[in-house]
């Protein structure tokens, strides 16, 4: 279907065709006429779909008539999740409303000067390209007017979500007219961005086009199994140096690891920039223009380079960290194969990440042959739960592993290989099966019960005597009334003898012991024990 078709105004029509578009993509054909009839959407579309003009040819239509409020405010706002995502919508607003009379955009996005943020929204403006965060910055400082804003735009809402964005995206609606259209676009939308959808739409119309790539996609898929990050390493290395690339983005799993694999790839010859979110809106801004103008032969980039960055030259993508959401596999490999070219997207696997490949090859539908480099390959085996010949091996968790307890070992053991006591503790853990007694029989194992007094083997006199046939010490019962007739004479003759109170000459004190005899009232020296007496 032509756009011709899709009841268009000639003005927007012809700026559609002077930038070579033709036929409409489903997403349009479905998305284009409901936007136009004024009632909300949800539409669930993959990335390179075209919802880029879904959304903006029916917005930009609107501007055509003249406002309800007279006010500078914006009248159409376009939410994105990254920087380059949004510079690329404005990007594609500006061309789509060219034809236009006063036609004005404004890009609020973080890592950009407020200055000249400001300058723009002094000024009557109609599209508003904004990240939350920045947006919200604008909204507090009382700089950006909502009073005639017709059309709210939720970009790529789900990854909105996933970066934490759903209170900015709640309070910038808040500030809206309720009167407003809501247009809402996301890969999915069920879950939280479904519950978001339900709060911010009425009555909205469901479109949904087929949320994975096309089987017909002219992208190569590979697997390579790495044993550890040195292994990585030289992997890049030998792809990079492949006569077959022409331009690369190697994509890291933090922000430090962009900086460090770039500083490496330029010690090693190579033309590498390092793209991620702590740099300055300028900072990327000159990486992705160094990019496209064929500088820089590597960028390597966290996932804010997934979605937005449009290189028709991009011939490879390498995962040097496998995405932990395979919805984003899918948009980082989508920046190579662009405008009809054929792609190749490797990605480097640890031998623990089998789990991580499964739900790539799920989500996606197809399954990413595994592929060696002659001289590079792996010396372990990866427990990916489909070794080569694609046979699962084992039903434990996570791809496959092996499910095993902590610490399993062949034969039981006890905790250090050391004899056990009889602490209170481990009563009924019974001694060490070789320990033995003094008369050389084996030790006796307790019962799993707690062991009382009557438990305990009595030694005889014979017993206690040394191997020399040392004299044996008397039995003393401590728990005789004659035992502590006498501990109590003891104690009493003993505190008789000890200096009077105030005493500060030089006698000699008697020695106070730590032990059990001194604990009690009538065996302790000092006041408390003689005014007792």
């Amino acid at each position: 279907m032509s756009f011709s078709e899709l009841g268009l105004d000639p003005l927007i029509l012809k700026s559609v065709l002077a930038a070579g578009y033709e036929n409409a993509t489903p997403v349009q054909q479905q998305a284009i006429p409901a936007a136009l009839s004024g009632g909300d959407l949800l539409v669930s579309s993959h990335t390179g779909s075209g919802k880029t003009a879904a959304f903006l040819l029916p917005s930009i239509q609107r501007l055509l008539a003249e406002p309800a409020v007279k006010s500078i405010g914006p009248r159409v706002l376009v939410l994105t999740p990254t920087r380059e995502l949004a510079l690329q919508v404005e990007k594609a607003a500006m061309t789509y409303g060219k034809e236009m009379r006063r036609f004005r955009t404004a890009c609020l996005v973080g890592g950009a000067p407020y200055g000249l943020q400001l300058k723009r929204l002094s000024q009557p403006v109609d599209v508003v390209v904004a990240t939350p965060g920045r947006l919200i910055d604008h909204l507090e400082r009382g700089k950006i007017d909502f009073s005639r804003l017709e059309v709210l735009v939720l970009d790529e809402a789900d990854r909105m979500l996933d970066m934490g964005f759903v209170d900015d995206i709640k309070a910038i609606a808040a500030r809206c007219p309720a009167e407003r259209q809501t247009l809402l676009f996301s890969a999915t939308l069920d879950g939280v961005v479904g519950n978001l959808a339900r709060e911010l739409t009425r009555d909205a119309q469901r479109i949904e086009i087929e949320a994975v790539p096309h089987k017909e996609a002219k992208i190569e898929q590979r697997l390579l199994f790495a044993d550890n990050m040195d292994h990585k390493n030289r992997l890049l290395d030998a792809l990079l140096r492949d006569v077959e690339m022409v331009q690369a983005i190697v994509f890291a799993s933090t922000k430090r690891s962009t900086e460090e694999i770039s500083d490496l790839l330029a010690e090693s010859g190579f033309a590498s920039d390092a793209l991620h979110g702590d740099m300055q809106q300028g900072q990327r801004n000159r990486a992705l223009q160094r990019l496209r103008e064929g500088r820089t032969r590597v960028l390597v980039a966290t996932d804010v380079a997934a979605r937005g960055i449009d290189v028709a030259s991009i011939s490879h993508v390498i995962n040097f960290d496998l995405p932990r959401q395979a919805e984003d596999y899918v948009h980082r490999i989508g920046r190579t194969g662009r405008a009809g070219r054929t792609g190749i997207a490797v990605s480097f696997a640890g031998m623990r990440e089998g789990g991580l490949v499964k739900n790539i090859e799920r989500y996606t539908g197809n399954r990413i042959e595994v592929h060696t480099l002659p001289g590079l390959e792996p010396t372990q085996r990866p427990s990916t739960g489909r070794p080569g010949n694609g046979r699962p091996r084992g039903n434990g968790p996570r791809g496959g592993y092996e499910k095993r307890s902590f610490g399993d070992r062949s034969e039981p053991r006890s905790y250090g290989d050391r004899p056990r006591g009889d602490s209170r503790d481990n009563r009924d853990r019974g001694y060490r099966g070789d320990a033995r007694r003094n008369d050389g029989a084996p030790a006796r194992r307790f019962d799993n019960g707690v062991r009382g007094p009557s438990d305990v083997p009595r030694m005889t006199s014979e017993q206690t005597a040394g191997p020399r046939g040392a004299a044996s010490k008397p039995e003393v019962n401590g728990n005789s009334v004659e035992y502590w007739e006498k501990r109590e004479r003891e104690a009493k003759a003993k505190a008789a003898t000890g200096r009077s109170y105030g005493d500060r000459g030089n006698a000699a004190r008697p020695a106070r012991g730590y032990g059990n005899e001194n604990r009690g009232g009538a065996g302790r020296g000092g006041v408390r024990g003689r005014f007792k007496d």
